[in-house]
């Protein structure tokens, strides 16, 4: 068993990582369209691949390009920057211009037998029967109205949804054989009773048609006064209101308001027309800021803060005038809607016609006997099933059911009350493993920060054709997008995941697409059935964590699995290409190979110099050297260590043999009675400072903060004409005093260079870490050549021996910076391969390194 703060580890990541978390926009439209991916395809001018994308989630792809209240763009990232992506602007660019009728998916499943009725071809409606169709249910339509589309038809203007369009995305339905009763209203021409009965279930997707106006006034129901649906119905269907005047006056300040407005503009006789509404500007308002400048631009006349206080009316009983009071709040102290008036500041409109937008019902007296119906109208049904409280054929869609508001909503409700029909045919249970967000708005995990400072682009509005002119008919305003605009709008897209682990290690894209998926599998399968090489290559260095908005910590999790591993295979690595460094770790910490040097039996050992492993069989001419620049420096109370801390087998996962391993360092440490310990490799400063009471230095800190550089090398190299790169350690990335003290060399040493791309405590692994260059060579060269890449210039130094010879193989011209410090003016003619060649020549040069110290002794 792994260990428990391991197994909760693997849980907070997969509870918390949002590397498969829906982009927002996704989320937040209830039909989860894939909008990040189509509009990645049309930024490709892949326009036929962008429609089929659309098309897999919505049937009316032009008509929600057109009408669609867009919640995703409310959500959308560019909003930070005040500036959404024109999403639904983009979906009609799609369907416009790539929707061939050829390409509808006309596939079926096999006949059921099942009978469906659906009421109501709203988009509810519509998506239910599309879907129950899909099933391979007869699914046949009874629609009041002499027209398909519902709201959709009789309820948004005609220049906003053209009726060719709509209908023509209908036909699909056609296609596919479901059968349309128009003009047949239930109730009426066919009992509901009867309905339940003949099918197999019923689908009640009727919507709000039922118009409301201000009962309280006095003269409400004068001639001249309409409700929104009446009005803007008898409009769509006729393109004329009969029975409007000259001057119209609209109550309400939402989007089916500015549609009144707008469209009273457009009538045969209308001369003026008037808004009124409780919100006291135009930032209020509850319309989309769009159809609020679109009624404008078309000389609506607004008043905010108002609300009749009286209706008046002539001889004929038509409404005449009406007297405005101003609203001084629409919401009391607890937030409620409750508004509050000055009834003595009053002011006049002289109107004919008076247009209620302040809200609908469903007409549900044809249902009475079966379905209750709530007081604010909507009937009775389960949340998450849409299923009739009152009986269990009947299922609840759109706005009957009081879970959707706009059309979007409405055919998500269509989809989920199919999904449950579908059940209740087949006897199954109509709640197990469904979740209400799969067809609903949710909330996204995903939150990614943006720097916005370097981003202008702004957004790419469609053109309309002229307010002037456009008033005089119904044609359509908004005139799409050019594919130049259509491009650039999509070339915005942030194209919102996290996964910035996945971006930065190499790693984990050959393993899994991110890392919540990945421990998920650790902990539905067992670490012992998953593929060892997963924890043999990471790099232990941390850099998903450093990227990860949550710093979750993945590295710990891979480390501790391959203990495990090592610990059940006898205490031995697993991976056949780590094998031999247990044998090359015990000759490392061998007698055979470690020595450690007093200082002078007059001096006191105050200092150890402990250079590691890798330096010395590099070249232990530079281990001489700096051991002397201590002793001048530090009045000679240093001495020496060459033995091995251990961290190789540590990165094996050898836990016990490491710790018997670093436990010979420390008694020779401990032996030789000194205070501080002086480290020139990255690796030993983090081992020594977990695993010693003593206090340690890295040779580049002590030579700023104490001892300087040696004094015949300042300025050595302030006529080369090499500019480096430095390359830090990721083992020591979080020591920002060892990143200040090697630039603070390089000055003294009067050498220039600049900063390659991710460096400091932001710096990637040179690729050996985790022991990956013997474990996984293929991932190891992967790690090389991109970190080689960031590099700016072809000299580059490094401070950490391992770090040295990488690069080195990566191509670059790559030295130690012990290198520069002890070395001649170093210039590009003497670029060379500096490291030893073979096993034999590093074990040669480690025993010379032994030799040299024990000259001090």
């Amino acid at each position: 068993m792994l260990n428990k703060n391991v197994i909760e580890n693997m849980k907070n990541i997969v509870d918390n990582c949002m590397g498969d978390s829906d982009a927002a926009c996704v989320a937040t439209c209830p039909m989860h369209t894939d909008v990040k991916q189509y509009i990645r395809l049309i930024k490709e001018d892949k326009g036929n691949d962008a429609i089929k994308v659309i098309r897999e989630k919505l049937f009316i792809p032009g008509t929600l390009g057109r009408i669609c209240a867009h919640p995703c763009e409310k959500e959308c990232k560019w909003n930070e920057n005040k500036s959404p992506m024109a999403i639904a602007s983009l979906k009609r660019y799609a369907a416009d211009n790539f929707d061939d009728e050829a390409n509808w998916d006309m596939n079926i499943k096999n006949e059921n037998g099942k009978k469906v009725a659906v009421i109501g071809a709203g988009p509810s409606g519509l998506q239910a029967a599309l879907d129950l169709r899909k099933e391979g249910c007869t699914v046949t339509v009874f629609e009041k109205l002499p027209v398909r589309g519902g709201m959709m038809a009789v309820g948004i203007p005609e220049y906003r949804l053209p009726r060719n369009v709509l209908e023509r995305e209908i036909s699909y339905l056609d296609k596919l054989g479901v059968e349309f009763k128009v003009n047949c209203e239930i109730g009426k021409d066919i009992s509901f009773n009867e309905l339940v009965n003949e099918f197999d279930s019923v689908v009640v997707a009727v919507g709000k048609h039922q118009g409301r106006v201000d009962r309280s006034l006095k003269n409400f129901d004068a001639e001249g006064i309409f409700s929104a649906a009446g009005y803007l119905k008898e409009a769509a269907l006729t393109r004329n209101v009969e029975k409007a005047g000259k001057k119209v006056l609209v109550v309400g300040g939402g989007d089916v308001a500015m549609d009144c407005c707008r469209v009273s503009r457009r009538l045969n006789g209308v001369e003026e027309v008037y808004s009124i509404c409780l919100e006291d500007s135009f930032n209020t308002m509850a319309s989309s800021n769009h159809e609020i400048k679109g009624a404008i631009a078309e000389g609506i006349m607004f008043n905010h803060a108002k609300a009749i206080k009286s209706i008046s009316v002539d001889e004929n009983g038509r409404v005449s005038k009406v007297e405005l009071k101003k609203c001084l709040s629409m919401f009391d102290s607890e937030g409620r809607f409750s508004p509050s008036f000055d009834e003595n500041e009053v002011s006049t409109l002289e109107v004919d016609t008076i247009v209620f937008a302040i809200g609908q019902g469903v007409e549900g007296e044809f249902a009475k006997d079966i379905l209750i119906q709530r007081g604010n109208s909507t009937f009775e049904c389960d949340k998450l099933t849409l299923q009739s409280s009152s009986n269990e054929k009947v299922f609840i869609a759109g706005d009957a059911s009081g879970e959707s508001v706009i059309v979007i909503q409405a055919m998500a409700t269509g989809r989920r009350a199919a999904q449950s029909v579908i059940r209740f045919l087949n006897g199954e249970s109509l709640i197990d493993g469904r979740k209400l967000e799969d067809t609903w708005t949710y909330k996204t995990k995903l939150d990614v920060p943006v720097d916005w400072s370097d981003v202008h682009t702004t957004r790419e509005d469609m053109g309309e054709t002229d307010a002037k002119e456009r008033i005089k008919s119904f044609d359509e305003v908004a005139l799409g997008y050019t594919k130049e605009e259509a491009l650039k709008e999509a070339d915005r897209c942030r194209q919102c995941q996290c996964k910035l682990c996945m971006k930065e290690c190499i790693m984990m894209k050959d393993y899994t697409d991110c890392p919540k998926n990945l421990f998920k599998q650790y902990l539905e399968k067992g670490y012992e059935n998953m593929d060892k090489m997963i924890v043999h290559s990471c790099n232990d260095c941390g850099q998903c964590t450093i990227e990860c908005p949550k710093s979750l910590d993945l590295r710990s999790n891979f480390m501790a699995i391959k203990d495990k591993y090592v610990e059940e295979n006898g205490g031995l690595a697993v991976v056949e290409g780590l094998v031999p460094f247990d044998k090359s770790q015990e000759m490392e910490c061998s007698e055979e190979y470690s020595t450690c040097v007093k200082a002078n039996e007059e001096k006191k050992t105050k200092y150890l110099f402990v250079p590691g492993c890798t330096v010395p069989a590099y070249n232990p001419q530079l281990i001489e050297k700096t051991l002397q620049h201590l002793k001048e420096t530090l009045d000679g109370e240093v001495g020496a260590l060459l033995q091995c801390c251990g961290k190789v087998t540590k990165l094996l996962g050898e836990q016990e043999k490491f710790n018997e391993r670093n436990k010979m360092a420390i008694e020779e440490i401990n032996a030789s009675n000194a205070d501080v310990i002086i480290t020139i490799c990255p690796s030993c400063y983090n081992v020594y400072k977990d695993t010693s009471d003593k206090k340690v230095i890295s040779y580049w800190d002590l030579m700023r903060e104490k001892i300087g550089i040696p004094e015949d090398q300042k300025g050595i190299g302030k006529d080369s004409d090499v500019i480096f790169n430095i390359h830090d350690s990721c083992v020591t990335r979080n020591v920002p005093s060892h990143h200040e003290s090697v630039r603070w060399m390089l000055s003294e040493l009067g050498y220039k260079y600049e900063e390659m791309n991710r460096n400091r405590e932001n710096t990637r692994c040179c690729g050996v870490g985790g022991m990956v260059c013997s474990s996984n060579p293929a991932l190891y060269e992967k790690v090389y050549t991109r970190r080689a890449n960031d590099a700016t210039q072809k000299q580059i130094i490094s401070y950490c021996g391992s770090c040295r010879g990488t690069m080195e193989a990566a191509g670059l011209d790559s030295l130690h910076i012990l290198d520069l410090l002890h070395g001649d003016t170093y210039t590009k003619a003497q670029a060379a391969k500096r490291g030893y060649k073979n096993e034999e020549e590093m074990w040669s040069n480690r025993l010379e390194c032994k030799n040299i110290l024990n000259k001090y002794k």
